[in-house]
Order: structure tokens, then C-alpha cells, then sequence
């Protein structure tokens, strides 16, 4: 059973640490239901994997989670069922995410998280948002903004 969004349209929350980011992440899971599409936008090193890693840990895949940034797609089995992790960083044109079965593997996933997937919103119109971002002069500190 889901448990409700942590957080709401416009909403935004302080991030103390790595651990506060896998334990949002933890409670995104949770609340993200079967088949779900999470976008996370952030400039470079912003904690999208951060999170993505609390997400991924959570539904119970034990090994290290990495940024696809080079791969595009990276997929974690859990026992919930798999994770999809896109980084759409390096696409030129989305049409080569689609031409890799994105549509198919996101509708065969638990779950997937795509990072800088600007260009999928109109496709995805209800998959949420979140914003990440450093706040400066707080190395330690990531701000989260939900966008939609």
C-alpha cells in the first residue's frame, strides 16, 4: 500500500546530509506506486544518485547504485521488481531513449527514475518532479523542490 508524497507542488525541504537524502529517498518509495515515473532535475552533483541510492536500497536491492550518466540505463532487480534509472544528460534527442525501449522497460518497472529528463515531461504528465540543489556556503545542505 502507498503511503502519500512527501512532498506536495511547490513544496521544498532541506537536506542535511547524505542520509537525509536516502531516507527521502526511502519515503519516495514508498509512496510511489507500482509502474511510477519520478523525474529529478539538479545541476551536476546536486545528490539526484544520492537520492536515487536511498530510493533504490529501500525496495531492497543490497549492491551499490552508480549514476548512468555513460550507460543511459541502469536497472536494479529488488523484490518489489525492477528499478529503472535513466540519466538522459547526454541525449541529444529523447527519440533515442525511445528507440532503446524506454516506453517498454518503464512500463515493465516498479519503478523508474529519470534524472535532466526535461525533454520526457509532456509524455509523463503526471510523473512528479523534484528539484535538487545546492545551497551555498553548506557543502552538506541539498535542497529538494517538488515542481509538480
Amino acid at each position: 500500500m502507498s503511503r502519500p508524497f512527501p512532498l506536495q507542488p511547490g513544496e521544498l525541504r532541506d537536506l542535511h546530509g547524505v542520509q537525509e537524502q536516502h531516507a527521502l529517498g526511502a519515503s519516495l518509495a514508498a509512496a510511489l506506486p507500482q509502474g511510477a515515473l519520478l523525474f529529478l532535475e539538479g545541476e551536476l552533483g546536486a545528490g539526484k544518485t544520492t537520492l536515487t541510492q536511498g530510493l533504490v536500497g529501500a525496495l531492497g536491492f543490497p549492491e551499490p547504485v552508480t549514476s548512468p550518466t555513460y550507460a543511459l540505463i541502469n536497472a536494479y532487480p529488488t523484490p518489489s521488481g525492477q528499478v529503472l534509472h535513466v540519466d538522459a544528460y547526454r541525449v541529444r534527442d529523447v527519440n533515442e531513449l525511445y528507440e532503446m525501449d524506454l516506453e517498454d522497460l518503464i512500463t515493465s518497472s516498479r519503478l523508474s527514475v529519470i534524472e535532466w529528463g526535461e525533454g520526457l515531461y509532456q509524455d509523463y504528465p503526471q510523473a512528479p518532479i523534484l528539484r535538487l540543489a545546492h545551497v551555498d556556503g553548506q557543502p552538506e545542505l541539498r535542497r529538494v523542490t517538488r515542481e509538480r
